[in-house]
């Protein structure tokens, strides 16, 4: 049985993480089955937005032990290496799918399952959900890019809290620290996350065309605000082309 269970609807993808025996843990197998669901919706021009989920009420336990005790009896061993490398590689794909993308965070998100979280371009959170690096605990240096994830979002303080200090943020002060738009009960936070999604589905060229940009102007790195005003004014013209287009054809028919 696949761990990774994609379901469309309405123009969303909705990708759930369903290892219930790990609460959620990715492995390089889970690993490598994210990265291909990503590229099968990447495909589908029909899908506008994703949201992306843990089943059973957790969001993502992080990596699975097994996965970080091979690595750490022979961390150069092409395979180990590959192993740990194919975590990293699932939540980097996430963070560049094509389309806008949704956390819907329930529980518990540790580790590698913060990145996760911290890879979507939009959060919404249970208040009670339990946000914890948990690195320094179990005696690792953070992974993944952690320390870029939290600051862009959270800025450097949180970075510090979080990746040096071992500091657990419960899902009301993420969105506190705005690192969530949006810390609701835990049973409504998928249908927020659905509905924020839908809205971009409702037009998934344009949605694709403008999380690209967005992406590209606020990086890491940034860029200018003259050279954002260059790099979306192709895009915009595209869209007020289309829209003229798509108006003279409904005053014809």
């Amino acid at each position: 049985m696949s761990a990774i269970k994609v379901e469309i609807d309405q123009g969303v993808a909705s990708i759930t993480v369903d290892s219930p025996k790990t609460r959620n843990a990715l492995n390089p197998h889970t690993s490598r089955e994210l990265v291909e669901a990503c590229d099968g919706i990447d495909k589908d021009l029909d899908i506008g937005a994703v949201v992306v989920r843990g089943a059973n009420s957790t969001f993502c336990s992080g990596a699975e032990r097994g996965v970080l005790d091979r690595a750490g009896e022979d961390p150069a061993g092409a395979e180990h290496f590959a192993g740990l490398g194919a975590v990293y590689e699932a939540f980097v794909r996430v963070g560049n799918l094509a389309v806008p993308t949704v956390a819907a965070v329930r529980g518990a998100a540790v580790g590698a399952g913060v990145n996760l979280l911290l890879a979507t371009d939009l959060r919404v959170v249970a208040t009670n959900a339990r946000i914890i690096a948990g690195f320094a605990t179990i005696g690792l240096h953070p992974g993944g890019g952690h320390f870029t994830l939290l600051d862009r979002l959270g800025g450097r303080e949180t970075a510090a809290a979080v990746g040096v200090f071992g500091a657990e943020m419960s899902g009301q002060r993420a969105y506190e620290l705005g690192i969530a738009w949006a810390a609701v009960e835990d049973d409504a936070v998928d249908e927020r996350a659905l509905e924020l999604a839908r809205t971009a589905a409702k037009d998934p060229l344009l949605a694709r065309r403008t999380v690209l940009s967005m992406r590209q102007e606020l990086g890491p790195p940034g860029v200018s605000w003259p050279a954002a005003v260059d790099m979306e004014r192709g895009a915009q013209m595209w869209s007020l082309r289309r829209r003229w287009n798509n108006n003279k054809a409904d005053a014809g028919s």
